[in-house]
C-alpha cells in the first residue's frame, strides 16, 4: 500500500515539474530523463546465492533503468561492474554512447557464481571506474548503485565511507537475504532515500521506479559542482550564476568581483575610504577623529582632553603624547612616571656618614675601618653578620622522605645562628632534583620565624640530582636584586650553602667557578654517598673553612651546632682567643676550633658505624 502511495506521489511530482515547464508528459517507456550529465555505474552481486533467473531478473531492473535515460557522452553515461569473490568490469563509463550497445553489454554478462566481497567491489568502483581513464568526468555527479542478496564477506564501512568522502552517491538495494546493517554502511544519507529492502528480486523494480523519480527530479545546483562562486539559480535542466549585492559577475559567467567604489573614486571622505562591496565608509588618519558628518576629520589633542597618564609633562600630537620629567627627575621605562635623581638632597636620609642616591633611592656608606650597622644608617667597629645567604638543598630521590625532614630541620638549626632581618641578614632556599625550585627568594621573608615557618611546609621533590642546575640557578636568579639580593654596591656579603646526598648527574665546575668569581662565598655539606672531589668543587678557598662532610643524615645537626656565620670572631662559637675581635677579613668566617671539633665527631661517628658493621 505504501508503494502504491509513493509511486502515486513520484508521478504527481514528475507531472507537476512538466507543467511547471510548459512540457506535456509523455507515457510509456519513450519518457526520457533530462536531469543533466550523471556519470552511473551500476554494482551487481554476482555470488552462488543468486539464481539464474534472479540474476535474469536484475538484467531487465538495470535495462528498465537505462530506457528511462538520456544516454550519450555529454548526457548519462552508464557502467557495470560484477563482483562476488572477484571483482570484473563489464563496461567502463565511456565504452558506449549509444543505449542499444549498453543493452547488448548487460545481455551478454556472464555471473561469476562465487562470494560476496562487497567492500573489495566498492574499493573497485572507487579506484577503477570513477577514473578520467575509464570515462569519469569532472564536475559532473558521480552515482553508484549496488544490488546485494547476502551479508558482506568482508569489512565495507570504512572503503565506504572513502568513496562517498570522494563525492560518490551510493544507493544500496538489497533483496532477499540482505543485511540491513551493511547497507546503511554503504549508502549515503540520508538513509530513507538511498537505502532499499526488497523481500525477492521479483520486487526490484520497485527500487527502479523510485530511483528514476530520484535521478530525474535533481536539482543541478544541489547535485552538480556547478562553480557559482555566490549564487546558483537553476532553471529546467539548466542553471546560471548570480551575485550578491555589491558584486558584479566575472566575463566567466561564474565568478563575482567587488565593486570598489574606494579605487573608482566614486566617495568624498576627507581621509580615508573605506571599500566595502558596492558601498564604502570613511574614516580618519591616526590622531584625527571624524565629525558628525562621517566624511571630514579634526586632531585630537590627548593631552587638551586630560587623556593621558603621564606624571608631570604631557607634549602632545596628533592623536597621540609622550611625557616628559621636571628638571631633577628622569623617565621612568614606562615612560609615563618619573624617579628623582638625588633623593640625598631632598629627603631627610639620616645617614650617619654620608648618603648615596640611586635613582628613585639612596643608601648610606661608612668610612673606611667602619661598618654600617643594622638600622642602615649609623656606622660602627663591629657588628653581626648582616649578609645574603640562599642555602640549595638536595631534594633528590636518594635523599629519603624521613633523612630530607632532618635536612629542613638543619637549615633551621643554621637559621638560629642567624640575626635575620629586612637590614641584617637575608635567607632565601631552593631546593633541586631533576629540576630546581625556589622555595622562597631573599626578599620573602623578615624574621627567623617566619623563615623556619616556612621551611618546615617545603614538599620533597624526588628524582635525580642536578646540582650544577642548581648552582646556575642561584648564581642567575637567587642572588638576583628583583629576588631580594643587594646590590653589589652595598658590600653585603653573599654566602651559598650546598647540602647534597649523591653524585651530580650534570657538571658542576661550570657555574662552581662562576659563583665564586662573582664574589659568591660557597660552603659545601656533604652527606651518606656525596662525592668529596665535587664538594671541593663547589667550596670557596680555604677548603678547610668551606668544605663538610659526614656519613649519614644523623650527623648533620652536629654540623648546623657548628655552623655559625657572622661578621666579627667574638661572636662564633669556639675557644679561639681573639686579638682583634673586630679583625674580620672575610665577613663570614668559619672557625677553626669548630672544624678541629666537628672532624673529631665525624671520625668518631664513622669508627661506630664500623664496629657496628
Amino acid at each position: 500500500m505504501k508503494m502504491r502511495q509513493l509511486r502515486a506521489l513520484c508521478g504527481f511530482i514528475l507531472l507537476t515539474l512538466a507543467v511547471l515547464t510548459n512540457a506535456r508528459p509523455k507515457a510509456g517507456p519513450e519518457q526520457k530523463c533530462k536531469s543533466g550529465p550523471v556519470d552511473l555505474v551500476f554494482l551487481i552481486d554476482s555470488s552462488r546465492s543468486v539464481r539464474p533467473h534472479e540474476f535474469e531478473t536484475m538484467r531487465k531492473f538495470m535495462i528498465d533503468i537505462l530506457n528511462t535515460l538520456d544516454i550519450g557522452l555529454n548526457a548519462t553515461r552508464v557502467g557495470v561492474v560484477q563482483y562476488s569473490s572477484q571483482v570484473r568490469s563489464e563496461f567502463t563509463l565511456k565504452a558506449h554512447a549509444k543505449l542499444e550497445n549498453m543493452v547488448k553489454g548487460i545481455n551478454q554478462i556472464i555471473p561469476l557464481a562465487q562470494g560476496t566481497m562487497t567492500g573489495l567491489a566498492i574499493k573497485y568502483v572507487m579506484n577503477e571506474a570513477f577514473t578520467a581513464e575509464a570515462g569519469d568526468r569532472p564536475k559532473v555527479p558521480n552515482v553508484a548503485v549496488i544490488v546485494t542478496d547476502g551479508r558482506p564477506q568482508d569489512r565495507v564501512a570504512e572503503v565506504a565511507a572513502e568513496a562517498r568522502e570522494k563525492g560518490i552517491e551510493i544507493y544500496a538495494v538489497g533483496v532477499a537475504r540482505a543485511d540491513m546493517t551493511s547497507l546503511r554502511a554503504m549508502a549515503s544519507p540520508p538513509f530513507e532515500d538511498h537505502v532499499f529492502l526488497v523481500e525477492s528480486f521479483d520486487l526490484i523494480h520497485q527500487f527502479g521506479l523510485q530511483f528514476q523519480d530520484k535521478l530525474c527530479g535533481v536539482d543541478l545546483c544541489l547535485e552538480s559542482d556547478h562553480s557559482c562562486e555566490h549564487i546558483c539559480e537553476s532553471s529546467p535542466g539548466s542553471y546560471h550564476c548570480l551575485c550578491l549585492p555589491g558584486y558584479t559577475l566575472n566575463d566567466d559567467g561564474k565568478t563575482c568581483a567587488a565593486i570598489d567604489l574606494c579605487a573608482e573614486g566614486k566617495h568624498d571622505c576627507e581621509q580615508i575610504c573605506i571599500s566595502s562591496p558596492g558601498s564604502f565608509t570613511c574614516d580618519c588618519s591616526k590622531g584625527y577623529k571624524l565629525h558628525d558628518d562621517k566624511k571630514t576629520c579634526s586632531t585630537i589633542d590627548l593631552c587638551a582632553e586630560g587623556k593621558h597618564d603621564c606624571e608631570q609633562i604631557c607634549i602632545s600630537a596628533p592623536g597621540v603624547f609622550t611625557c616628559d620629567c621636571n628638571k631633577g627627575f628622569e623617565l621612568n621605562k614606562d615612560k609615563k612616571t618619573c624617579t628623582n635623581m638625588d633623593l640625598c638632597n631632598t629627603v631627610e636620609h639620616g645617614c650617619e656618614h654620608q648618603c648615596v642616591s640611586t635613582p628613585g633611592s639612596y643608601y648610606c656608606i661608612c668610612p673606611e675601618g667602619q661598618l654600617l650597622q643594622e638600622d642602615g644608617k649609623s656606622c660602627g667597629t663591629c657588628k653581626s653578620a648582616n649578609i645574603d645567604l640562599v642555602l640549595l638543598i638536595d631534594g633528590s630521590k636518594s635523599v629519603r622522605p624521613q633523612n630530607f625532614e632532618l635536612v629542613k630541620k638543619f637549615v633551621n638549626q643554621v637559621v638560629d645562628s642567624l640575626d635575620v632581618s629586612a637590614h641584617g641578614t637575608r635567607v632565601g632556599l631552593v631546593q633541586y632534583s631533576s629540576r630546581v625550585r625556589t622555595e622562597f627568594p631573599l626578599n620573602m621573608y623578615h624574621t627567623a620565624d617566619e623563615i623556619k615557618a616556612a621551611v618546615m611546609k617545603v614538599e620533597y621533590m624526588e628524582k635525580g640530582t642536578m646540582t650544577g642546575l642548581a648552582l646556575k640557578h642561584m648564581l642567575e636568579n637567587s642572588f638576583s636584586e628583583a629576588e631580594g639580593a643587594r646590590p653589589s654596591g652595598r658590600n653585603i656579603p653573599r654566602v651559598g650553602l650546598v647540602f647534597t646526598d649523591g653524585r651530580s648527574q650534570d657538571d658542576i665546575t661550570e657555574y662552581a667557578k662562576k659563583a665564586k668569581e662573582a664574589g659568591i662565598t660557597m660552603y659545601a655539606v656533604g652527606v651518606g654517598k656525596a662525592v668529596e672531589d665535587e664538594l671541593r668543587v663547589i667550596a670557596s678557598e680555604p677548603l678547610e673553612k668551606h668544605f663538610y662532610y659526614t656519613t649519614d643524615f644523623t650527623a648533620i645537626s652536629t654540623i648546623a651546632e657548628n655552623l655559625k656565620l657572622n661578621v666579627c670572631p667574638e661572636e662564633s662559637q669556639g675557644e679561639i682567643e681573639v686579638k682583634d675581635p673586630c679583625a674580620c677579613e672575610s665577613l663570614v668566617e668559619f672557625q677553626q676550633a669548630t672544624m678541629s671539633s666537628l672532624e673529631q665527631i665525624t671520625q668518631k661517628h664513622i669508627l661506630y658505624k664500623q664496629t657496628v658493621v
